[in-house]
C-alpha cells in the first residue's frame, strides 16, 4: 500500500488543478442523452444510418461536428457514412459535437452503434430489464433497411407480467392487413420485429395495436396503439416537370429580364434535406459569351447580358441541373434541356440597294409602272420589322406619282397616276424614303433611309389640247340675231398654235348660237333671254386636228342683263275684309337684275278725275311694296284697280288688280265662302262632283216616287181570312195611338210598315230563314185584315219568292226600295218559342177589345210547308188598353216587352 501524500505536496496541487479543469470542462460541455443506432456490420459509402434529434439537445447550435471522420452529421440530424465501413466489433461509438460560436456554449451527443447478432428472447435477460409502463413507445424503421431480417425494433412489456403470464400480440396494417406479415411480435417476450425492407414513399408510417392477455383470455391492459414511423432515405432523384423547356426572349433585352422558370419535384420526405433542391446551369451552347443565369432555389432563368442579337444567334441551348441535399456533392441530381429562342425587334433599318435610280415615261401616260426599287433588311422576314413602307419626300408636288410596296417581294413600285406634259417639264427628280411597318427601336440616330429617282419624260405627237377646258364669253341679252362673238379656242401642244383645228358644237340646249368650223367664232341665231336661262349658258365644243384627234371643251356664255322687263304684281287678286281692314299690301317684283329693279314707284292708272282715283289710294311702304286702301265707304263687291309700277330706270308696267271688298274676318273666310280665287288656289267643281250631285238628285226623286207608290198600294188591299193556327206563328207587336207609319221589325231580319189611312208603304228587299220547299208571305193590315198584293196599278209589287236552287227567299221590289232595319229584332226560333204556347188566349181577348175602340193591328201570316195558314191579331190598343197590352207582353217574356217598348217609342 502506497503511503499517503501530504495535502501540501506538489502531487496534491496537481490533482486539485486537474479536478478544477475537469469541473470547468464538465460545466462548459454538457453531455446529452445517448442515442443508439442499429446498423449492419457492412455500411456503404454515403449511406444513411439514422437520424438524431439535435434540437432536443441544443436548439441554438451553429456548428455540427462528428468526432469520428467515418460519419457526417447534417443539419437535420441525419447521420451518413463518408465511405464504406466494415465493422468487426459488435459495438462502435462516436460523439456529435454541437456548439454556438456566439455564446461559446458546447454540447455533445454520444452515439452508440450496435450490431445485433442473435435474437434476444431469453426470459432471464428480460427479467433483468427495468420495468416499463404499458404506454406508446416511439419507434422508427429506416427506409430500405438492409437487415439482417427479421430486424429487431423494440420490446413491448406490461407491468402485469410480474403477476401473470402474459402473451403479447399485435394487429393492423403490416400485420393482418396489407402489407401483410411485415411486422410480428414474440408472444412471450413482446419483442417487435420487421421482416423486410420498407419504402417510405409507399408507406410513410404504420399504426399497430398491441394486446396483452393471459393464457385464459384475461386482458389486464387496454389495447396499446403503436406508431412505427419509416425514416426517409434519400432514394428518389429530383425530377424536372418537363424533359425539354422552351422559352423566348426579345433581343437586346436588359440585364435581369426574366426568360422562364423551371421546376422539379422530389418524392422524398418534405421539409428535409432530401427534398431541398438546388438549380443550376451546367452548360450553354453556344458557350460564349455567358448570357443567362439561374436562381438556385426558384429555378428562374434571367438574362445576365444585354448583348442578345437575333441577327447573330437566334437560339441558345442550355443544360440545366437540379440536385437535392441542398446541392451538396453527394445529393442526387437530374438534368434537362432548355431551348431559348431570341425574338426579333426592329433594330435594323431597311436600306436601298442603290442611292440613285433612273426611269423614263412617255407623256400623257397614266396608271403605268415605271420603276421598282429594292431594300435590304436584316430583321425577321415577313414580319412588321421587315416589311417596308415607301414614301415620296420631294418632287411630287403636282401629284403625278405614287409609290407602293409589293407585298411579295417587299419592293417599292413607282407608278404614274397623273399624266406628264413634255412641253411643260422634260425631267422630274424625286426623293423617296423607306421605313418599316413597326417602329424603329435601334440605336441609330437616323430613322429613315433615302434615295433619288430621276424620271425622264418622253415626247409624244399629241392631238389638240383644250386648255382651259371651260372658256367663257360675255354677251348682252337681246343682242341682234346674226351678231358674231369670239368663241372657243384649242391649240396644238407642240406648236402652241390654233391653226388647222376645226370646231363643232355637240350640245346647244336652246339652239341660240352657231360655231364657225375653222375659227370657233360663234354667231347668234336667236334672241338671247337671260331670264329664260339663269346663270351661265353652256355649249359643248369638240375640237379636232387633221389626223382626227380630238379634245372636248365647254364654252360658257354669260348673259349680261338689260332692262327689258317691267316690274309686275304677282298677286292679281286682293281681298280686303271690311270693316276689319281698310287696306291691303301689294308687292311687286322684277325678273331683271337688281340694278334694273327696285326701288319701285307705284301709281294708280287713270285720268285725274276718273272713278278709280276717287275710290282708291296708294301709299308706298318700302322699295318693293305699297298699300292699297279705299277712300269712301264702298259697297261689298269686286272692283278692278289698274296699278302702274315703275323701276329705277323708268321702265313701267300696268297690272290690273281684282280687289274684293268682303264681309269677313280673314281673307280666307271670304275665299271659302265665295269660291273666289285668292291667288293661292281656286275652288273648282270637276266633272265627277257634278255627276255626283246629279245622281243624288235622281236618287231623291226615286225615293219620293216609291213612297207615293206604297201609299196607293196599301189603300187598295182587300180583307183576307187568316188561318186558325196563328198561335203557331210569329207576331210582330206594336202599339200606336195615332195614325202614321210605324216600323215593325220581324225576327227574320226584315222591316215592315203599318199602313193607315194616310200612311205610305215602302217597298224593300229582305231575306228570311225558310226551310227548303216552304214559302212565307208577309202581310200588313190596319183596322182589319188585308194582304199585300201586287201593285199592278202603280207598277209596284211585293212578293216573297224562293230561289229554286238555293232555298233562299227574298222580298223583291219592282223599283228597288231601301231596307229599313235596327236593333229591334230577334231570331225566328226565339220569337216562336215564346209566342206559340201563349198566343191563343191573349189574341182572342185583344180582338174582343178592338170591337169597342180604335186599334191598329199588325198581322203576320205564314204559309209554311203545307201546315196551313194561321192568323191572329194582337191589339196594340189605345191609352185605355195600353196597360193590358203591356201585361200581355210581360206574359211573353221580359225580352219582348223591352222590344215592344223600344218599337213603340220609335
Amino acid at each position: 500500500m502506497a503511503p499517503a501524500r501530504a495535502p501540501g505536496s506538489p502531487s496534491g496541487a496537481l490533482c486539485r488543478q486537474l479536478l478544477l479543469t475537469l469541473a470547468i470542462l464538465t460545466f462548459a460541455c454538457d453531455a446529452c442523452k445517448t442515442v443508439t443506432l442499429h446498423v449492419p456490420f457492412k455500411l456503404d459509402a454515403e449511406k444513411l444510418i439514422g437520424r438524431v434529434n439535435l434540437k432536443e439537445c441544443f436548439k441554438s447550435a451553429t456548428l455540427i461536428h462528428s468526432s469520428d471522420p467515418d460519419f457526417q452529421i447534417l443539419e437535420d440530424g441525419s447521420v451518413y457514412t463518408t465511405h464504406a465501413i466494415l465493422s468487426s466489433s459488435e459495438k462502435r461509438s462516436f460523439t456529435i459535437l454541437l456548439s454556438n460560436t456566439e455564446t461559446q456554449e458546447e454540447k455533445e451527443i454520444p452515439v452508440l452503434l450496435e450490431h445485433q447478432t442473435e435474437k434476444r428472447h431469453s426470459q432471464e435477460k428480460v427479467l433483468r430489464r427495468a420495468k416499463r409502463r404499458w404506454a406508446p413507445i416511439p419507434c422508427s424503421v429506416p427506409e430500405n433497411s438492409l437487415g439482417p431480417f427479421p430486424l429487431f425494433l423494440q420490446q413491448i412489456q406490461s407491468d402485469t407480467a410480474q403477476n401473470y403470464t402474459i402473451y403479447y400480440s399485435i394487429s393492423g396494417p403490416g400485420v393482418d392487413k396489407e402489407p401483410r406479415n411485415l411486422f410480428y411480435v414474440e408472444r412471450d417476450t413482446g419483442n417487435l420485429f420487421c421482416t423486410r425492407a420498407i419504402d417510405r414513399e409507399t408507406y410513410p408510417s404504420f399504426e399497430l395495436v398491441a394486446f396483452a392477455t393471459t393464457p385464459d383470455g384475461y386482458t389486464p391492459e387496454y389495447p396499446l396503439t403503436l406508431v412505427i414511423r419509416i425514416e426517409d432515405e434519400n432514394d428518389n432523384y429530383p425530377i424536372f416537370t418537363e424533359t425539354n423547356y422552351v422559352f423566348k426572349v426579345f433581343e437586346n433585352s436588359k440585364i435581369g429580364t426574366t426568360v422562364g422558370q423551371v421546376c422539379a419535384t422530389d418524392k422524398d420526405e418534405p421539409d428535409t434535406l432530401h427534398t431541398r433542391l438546388r438549380y443550376s446551369i451546367i452548360e450553354q451552347f453556344p458557350a460564349s459569351p455567358t448570357l443567362f443565369s439561374m436562381h438556385p432555389t426558384t429555378g428562374v432563368i434571367t438574362t445576365s447580358s444585354s448583348q442578345l442579337d437575333r441577327e447573330l444567334i437566334d437560339k441558345y441551348q442550355l443544360k440545366i441541373k437540379v440536385q437535392d441535399m441542398d446541392g451538396q456533392y453527394f445529393g442526387l441530381q437530374t438534368t434537362a434541356a432548355c431551348i431559348i429562342n431570341i425574338e426579333d425587334v426592329n433594330d435594323n433599318l431597311p436600306a436601298f440597294t442603290s442611292s440613285s435610280y433612273v426611269a423614263s415615261v412617255e407623256e400623257n401616260r397614266i396608271d403605268v409602272e415605271i420603276l421598282r426599287v429594292a431594300v435590304q433588311d436584316k430583321d425577321l422576314i415577313n414580319t412588321a420589322n421587315w416589311r417596308a413602307n415607301y414614301t415620296i419626300l420631294k418632287g411630287n408636288e403636282d401629284g403625278n406619282f405614287k409609290i407602293v410596296t409589293d407585298s411579295e417581294t417587299n419592293e417599292g413600285v413607282l407608278c404614274v397616276v397623273k399624266p406628264l406634259n413634255y412641253e411643260e417639264k422634260q425631267q422630274v427628280t424625286l426623293q423617296i424614303g423607306v421605313v418599316n411597318e413597326a417602329p424603329y427601336t435601334g440605336s441609330s440616330r437616323s430613322t429613315m433611309n433615302t434615295a433619288t429617282i430621276t424620271v425622264n419624260v418622253l415626247n409624244q405627237d399629241e392631238g389638240p389640247e383644250c386648255d382651259p377646258r371651260v372658256q367663257t364669253v360675255r354677251i348682252k341679252e337681246n343682242v341682234s340675231v346674226g351678231t358674231k362673238n369670239i368663241g372657243y379656242k384649242a391649240y396644238d401642244p407642240e406648236t402652241r398654235s390654233s391653226s388647222g383645228i376645226r370646231y363643232m358644237k355637240s350640245n346647244d340646249p336652246e339652239g341660240w348660237v352657231d360655231v364657225d368650223e375653222n375659227s370657233g367664232v360663234i354667231t347668234i341665231l336667236k334672241r338671247l333671254d337671260r331670264e329664260a336661262r339663269s346663270g351661265v349658258y353652256n355649249i359643248s365644243i369638240i375640237a379636232s386636228d387633221k389626223d382626227g384627234r380630238t379634245c372636248n371643251g365647254v364654252l360658257g356664255i354669260i348673259l349680261e342683263d338689260v332692262n327689258d322687263n317691267g316690274p309686275v304684281i304677282p298677286q292679281r287678286t286682293v281681298i280686303i275684309c271690311k270693316p276689319v281692314m281698310s287696306s291691303a299690301e301689294i308687292v311687286a317684283s322684277d325678273p331683271d337684275e337688281p340694278i334694273h329693279g327696285p326701288p319701285f314707284d307705284f301709281s294708280l292708272e287713270g285720268a285725274s278725275d276718273s272713278e278709280v282715283l276717287r275710290m282708291w289710294r296708294l301709299t308706298k311702304v318700302n322699295d318693293i311694296s305699297a298699300r292699297l286702301s279705299y277712300v269712301n265707304d264702298l259697297q261689298f263687291g269686286k272692283y278692278t284697280v289698274p296699278v302702274r309700277v315703275t323701276d329705277r330706270l323708268g321702265l313701267s308696267l300696268v297690272t290690273p288688280l281684282d280687289v274684293i271688298l268682303c264681309d269677313c274676318v280673314t281673307p280666307n273666310d271670304c275665299t271659302i265662302r265665295s269660291g273666289l280665287s285668292t291667288g293661292i288656289g281656286e275652288v273648282i267643281l270637276g266633272k265627277w262632283a257634278i255627276l255626283a250631285i246629279l245622281l243624288g238628285i235622281a236618287l231623291l226623286f226615286c225615293v219620293l216616287f216609291t213612297l207615293v207608290c206604297g201609299a196607293t198600294t196599301g189603300a187598295a188591299k182587300k180583307p183576307k181570312v187568316f188561318p186558325d193556327d196563328l198561335t203557331q206563328q210569329n207576331l210582330i207587336v206594336s202599339n200606336t195611338e195615332a195614325p202614321g207609319d210605324d216600323k215593325v221589325y220581324s225576327t227574320n231580319g226584315f222591316t215592315t210598315h203599318a199602313v193607315g189611312g194616310s200612311a205610305q208603304g215602302i217597298c224593300g228587299t229582305l231575306g228570311s230563314r225558310v226551310k227548303t220547299g216552304g214559302q212565307e208571305t208577309i202581310e200588313m193590315v190596319k183596322g182589319g185584315h188585308q194582304t199585300m198584293e201586287s201593285c199592278q196599278e202603280t207598277g209596284h209589287h211585293h212578293t216573297l219568292e224562293r230561289y229554286k236552287e238555293g232555298g233562299q227567299h227574298t222580298l223583291d221590289s219592282c223599283r228597288g226600295g231601301p231596307i229599313a232595319a235596327d236593333n229591334c229584332k230577334y231570331t225566328y226560333s226565339e220569337w216562336c218559342s215564346y209566342t206559340q204556347p201563349r198566343l191563343g188566349e191573349k189574341v182572342r181577348q185583344c180582338d174582343q177589345d178592338n170591337t169597342h175602340m180604335q186599334a191598329q193591328d199588325y198581322v203576320l201570316t205564314y204559309n209554311y210547308e203545307g201546315r196551313g195558314s194561321a192568323a191572329g191579331s194582337v191589339g196594340c190598343c189605345s191609352e185605355r188598353q195600353e196597360e193590358d197590352g203591356l201585361e200581355f207582353l210581360d206574359h211573353l217574356g221580359p225580352k219582348f216587352r223591352t222590344l215592344a217598348e223600344t218599337c213603340m217609342k220609335r
